[in-house]
Order: C-alpha cells, then structure tokens, then sequence
C-alpha cells in the first residue's frame, strides 16, 4: 500500500500537469494560409474516368527528342520510344465541387507507373489561375473504399480476438488520432514549441490508452510509470544528440514546404517531437508485457521475492528487447529503402550515408528510441517486482483466493 501511494504521488501530479498543458495549449484549429499549389497543398476533388483511348503518342504531342537533337542519353532514348509508342487519351468527370459534371482529357504515357482505365476512381487536382483546359489535372488514385474495407477488416478482427479489451483499444486508437489531429498537428502549426507540445500530447495519449485498455490499476500504474522514465530518456538524448549532429529537421520537399508556409515552426523541434511520439507506442507495449509478465511470476509463486522476480522478470525482457530492437531498425530501413537504393546505384559508401542528414536523422530516430526501449525493461521490471512482491500471501482477500488451486482444471480469473 506505500509502495502504491508513493507510484499515486507522483502520476496524479503528473495527470494533473497534463491535463493543465492540454488545456493552455488547446489551439484553435489550423491557422489558415493561401494554398500554394505545390504538394499536398493543393486543392483537390474526386472524378472519375468515363473514356480511355489509345492515340499515338506522335499525334497526341506527348512526347518527342529533346531540343539537342541527342537520342543516345537515357532521356533522349526514352524519348524516342515514347514518340513511337501507343499512349492513352482519358477523359475524366469531376464528381465533386463546383465544377461538378465538367470533363477534361489527359493523356497517358506508355512508361508513367500510373495508367488509367475506363471506370477507374481518381484524384483531381484544381488550380484556379491555370488556363480553362490545364485547370484540372490527375494526381493520385481514389484508394478510399480498399482502405475502409482493410480498416474494417482489422476492427472485426481486434474484437474477434480481443472482446471487450479490443473494443478498448479500437476506442483509445480512435482518441490518439483525434489528440493527434485536433492538439498536437494544430498546436505545432499555431507556432506552439514542438517539443513541449509533442510531450503533453504523448502524455494525454499514453494515460487515456493504457487506463482504458488495462483498468486503473497499480499493474498499469507501474507500467505508465515505467513509459514516462523511458519517455524522458528519450527525450533527454534525443536533444542532445540531434543538437550536437546539426540536424535541422528541412530534409525533403514535404518539411521545405511546412518551413516555407510556417518559417516559425522550429524544425528540429519537430524532429524530436516525432522520435517521441513515434517511440510511445512500442514502448507501451514493452512495458505493459513486462509488467504483466512480473504479476503473472507472482501469481504462479507468490512467495518468491522481488529479487526473484526482477531475476525472472529480466529474462523474459531480455528475449523482448533483442526482438522489439531488430523491429524498429527493419521498419526504418524499410520506410528509407528507396533512398538506401538510391544510395546503393550511386555506390556511396557506408561512412558516406550514414553522414547525410536524411540518412543520419533516421539513424538517430533508431538508436534514441532503441535506448529509450532497452532502458524500459529494466525500469519497468524493477518497479513492478517491487510493488507485486509486496502483496504477501494473506494480506488481502484476492490474493488468498488465487492461492486455491482450481477445482476440475478449471478457474474463474479475479480482476486485480
């Protein structure tokens, strides 16, 4: 009971802090800005393809050598063959905004990765200042109805499995992405320090998953507790390091345009804050299985002390770092395996890409949020060994209960 008083003296202030930033730094929504045009920030409807027909792509304009006159470079080779090849003449219908039921034609090469077909759901992006017949042109495929489909797959089989705890957690997923969209991007945009805003946010996220989907108990207190230490950490070298390396965060044409649209968006700041909040949810689990792992230890023998728990407890965190690790580094690698190729075609060597500032920033995006995870293990076991061991045989009710051995196999679980 000391032990979950002192763990209560330290998350109630801590709730209460977080609850309090959520509060002063609540924004408003987005600011508001003129769309540039480049990018994402454009604006956008839906359409559909009605027509496709192949042309030549002599005849359509599409393509032809270049000004030099030189065929033998790739572009000059790729040129001519476009000029020889068959290309498709689309015509799309808007289906949304203003100009709905307008059409417009574009013409397909036969080498874009893109080919459209007869019926097919599209993008459309708009541009007001163009010419009347370059307004509308496509940029992407209308891919909503295969990813609702996948979402609804993962919800019914999270319920299937999970019951009433996937419930819970389709229920905290669903309040991550909305203090995602409606705090953490807005308040960044609002010119809010990222740091600072990425740490209450993570904060708001972790209390309401971890307390939704495992109860209010002193299992997940000690688990939320063992997150915030590790999230520190993380923290901690993630300033450092990203400081002392000089990475400013501007490394591609999606963060240049957040820095051209908000120049007072501190961008190595959001660096961190996306090492933080990318770290949250991989070290909710490490925690949350480690400390399930020390109460089941004690449940099976609850004479066993907290030495012996920790000594168990470290085993089973042993086997989960070595796994959880090689995780974040594949899933990195694989999120940056174009660059990597791009890299590999140049034959850059090692020493070479690992000093580029887009390879350097996922490289200490990796090894920060790789301590921060082995660092919880230990963390995390300790103080659960610490507070489980305490509850000795006969001092409370629920514990004498799991001490009877089962009648027929067979047992009711106790809630804890």
């Amino acid at each position: 009971m000391h032990l979950r008083k002192v763990i209560a003296a330290v998350l109630i202030p801590f709730a209460a802090a977080v609850l309090v930033g959520l509060v002063v730094l609540w924004p408003g929504g987005a600011p508001a800005h003129e769309r540039t045009g480049v990018g994402f920030d454009r604006q956008t409807q839906d359409a559909t393809v009605t027509k496709v027909v192949e042309v030549s792509c002599k005849e359509a304009g599409a393509s032809g050598v270049p000004p030099t006159g030189d065929t033998s470079t790739a572009e000059g080779s790729s040129a001519v063959q476009q000029e020889q090849g068959t290309c498709k003449r689309a015509t799309i219908r808007v289906d949304s905004g203003d100009d709905k039921g307008r059409t417009f034609t574009e013409i397909v090469q036969p080498d874009q990765s893109r080919q459209l077909h007869e019926g097919q759901k599209v993008v459309v992006a708009y541009e007001p200042s163009a010419p009347k017949d370059l307004q509308y042109s496509v940029t992407d495929v209308n891919r909503r109805l295969p990813m609702a489909l996948l979402a609804g797959i993962f919800a019914v089989a999270v319920v299937v499995v999970g019951r009433l705890r996937g419930v819970m957690a389709l229920v905290a997923l669903a309040i991550s992405f909305m203090v995602l969209n409606f705090f953490i991007l807005p308040a960044i945009l609002q010119g809010s320090n990222p740091l600072v805003v990425a740490v209450v946010g993570a904060s708001a996220i972790m209390l309401i998953a971890l307390y939704l989907c495992h109860g209010l108990s002193a299992r997940t207190s000690v688990a939320v507790l063992g997150t915030l230490i590790s999230l520190l950490l993380i923290g901690i070298l993630g300033s450092v390091f990203i400081d002392w390396a000089a990475l400013t965060g501007n490394t591609d044409d999606n963060t240049g345009l957040i820095h051209g649209l908000y120049p007072t968006i501190d961008m190595s700041g959001l660096l961190l804050a996306g090492i933080i909040i990318g770290s949250l949810g991989v070290l909710d689990d490490v925690t949350v299985t480690q400390t399930s792992a020390v109460w089941e230890l004690h449940e099976a023998n609850p004479s066993m002390g907290w030495r012996g728990l920790y000594r168990a407890g470290i085993r089973i965190g042993r086997d989960h770092i070595a796994s959880v690790v090689n995780t974040l580094v594949l899933a990195y690698a694989g999120a940056a395996l174009p660059l990597l190729l791009l890299f590999s075609i140049a034959q850059s060597s090692v020493g070479t890409v690992a000093n580029s500032e887009l390879v350097a920033e996922e490289i200490v995006r990796t090894l920060v949020g790789s301590i921060g995870l082995v660092a919880s293990v230990p963390v995390t076991t300790a103080l659960a060994a610490l507070v489980v061991s305490a509850d000795r045989p006969g001092t409370e009710p629920a514990l004498e209960a799991s001490a009877v051995p089962a009648r027929g196999g067979r047992g009711r679980r106790r809630k804890r």
